[in-house]
């Protein structure tokens, strides 16, 4: 088969799970573009079938007969997508494997797969967060997770279960507070998958506030799930901060590890804080930064009036100044999420807006962190692609898990398990 009748069938491919199926590449119903690139990483039997009829079905019409045959049965679907430049494809001789829920731009399978895990599934409905996914792994993850459709492509056994997942509120007013009291939320869904496929040790991540979460019922429900309703060995949560595993970034987040009890593990230590502790400059971009990050007097001017009122208010909101000897304030999406990690960089040498912005680009020096400064902060390798927008890359980077700090503590869950691993 040609270079040219390669290319013409990937475009075909493309074009025809928009049209022929009404199906995008991404979104909440993207299973069959899941399947066919997770397939061609993992070549588990058992979606090699599946994925070759999901092929068979998009090429109709595009290409003759005998062609398709060829395809399908010299087992040559790599042809059809042919990344080579896949920034992280993961071990070619794992030591575990894991899944991927709520997947996000993929900050929990960097840290697996830093340890040598192979991820068998992952799970993620945002449209942009999957397209940042695919092109640094090479998968495009699957949909909704709460749809059996989703579901029943997870692989019947693997090691661990990785999520981070969203926290919603339990009606569990009078109740017991245990499975059934989930249903509804998302937890419910990373509860099911534990319950169907028992994997050897699991690890979640929330934000801090569910320590407290509805006077503490909340993580009591969701702890009383796990230790009771699914017989894991669930050590008390701790509370980690990204400031003390290597980036300069003041976020904590509550963990959540826990073990099959099968395998008689009954005791856990979280990992110890490192030594070496990193500042902003350790992140802070090289080069000149655009034009485009730095702020217009105007906003300038706004931001300071907010924090005066708040200030005579007795709070201390409003915009900060990180120095390149501090550490940055939780990066976090929406609210103040930017304007509490401006930076001062006076190597700015155009000040022609490239935006459209009331006022004129201040001569302060003051502006915004790049995306790139907000992948460092979360511990993403130098060579992670942004495919997306800005305003796309700091959603995706502020929700991220931090990377370090879970692949610290994963390199315990590891090590509580390695003598049952194959």
């Amino acid at each position: 088969m040609s270079k040219q009748t390669i290319e013409l069938v990937e475009s075909k491919i493309i074009e025809s799970l928009g049209n022929k199926f009404k199906l995008a590449l991404y979104g909440h119903d993207n299973y069959k573009a899941a399947l066919i690139t997770h397939y061609i990483h993992s070549k588990k039997k058992a979606l090699k079938k599946p994925a070759y009829e999901f092929l068979r079905d998009l090429l109709e019409g595009y290409m003759a007969e005998d062609e398709i045959d060829y395809i399908v049965s010299k087992g040559s679907i790599q042809e059809l997508f042919p990344r080579t430049d896949i920034p992280f494809p993961g071990s070619p001789n794992p030591k575990f494997t894991f899944i991927d829920l709520f997947a996000g731009i993929g900050g929990f399978r960097m840290a697996m797969q830093n340890l040598q895990g192979q991820c068998v599934f992952t799970s993620e409905w945002d449209k942009e967060a999957q397209k940042t996914y695919q092109a640094n792994y090479g998968e495009i993850p699957f949909g909704d997770i709460t749809k059996e459709e989703t579901k029943k492509w997870i692989p019947k056994s693997f090691d661990v279960l990785c999520a981070g997942f969203p926290c919603q509120a339990f009606s569990i007013a009078g109740k017991r507070g245990g499975f059934e009291d989930t249903r509804g939320t998302l937890f419910f869904e990373v509860a099911e998958i534990i319950k169907r496929h028992q994997p050897r040790a699991i690890f979640l991540e929330n934000v801090k506030g569910l320590m407290n979460h509805d006077k503490g019922k909340t993580l009591s429900t969701i702890l009383n799930v796990l230790r009771n309703d699914l017989n894991y060995y669930v050590p008390e949560p701790k509370i980690m901060n990204a400031k003390n595993f290597g980036v300069p970034q003041n976020r904590e987040r509550i963990f959540i590890v826990g073990f099959r009890q099968d395998m008689k593990i009954n005791s856990f230590e979280y990992p110890v804080p490192f030594e070496k502790k990193a500042t902003f400059k350790n992140v802070k971009e090289k080069k000149v930064v655009p034009t485009r990050y730095y702020l217009s007097t105007q906003y300038m001017d706004t931001l300071r009036k907010h924090k005066a009122r708040h200030e005579d208010k007795g709070n201390g909101f409003g915009y900060e100044i990180i120095p390149d000897d501090g550490i940055a304030n939780a990066i976090v999406v929406g609210g103040m999420g930017r304007e509490r990690n401006l930076v001062l960089d006076n190597r700015i040498t155009d000040f022609n807006p490239q935006t459209k912005i009331k006022g004129e680009v201040n001569r302060e020096g003051i502006r915004k962190m790049t995306p790139r400064e907000w992948a460092r902060l979360q511990g993403f390798h130098e060579d992670f692609v942004i495919p997306v927008a800005d305003a796309s890359a700091y959603k995706q980077f502020g929700n991220s898990v931090a990377v370090p700090a879970i692949e610290a503590t994963a390199e315990k869950v590891i090590e509580k398990i390695q003598k049952y691993l194959k």
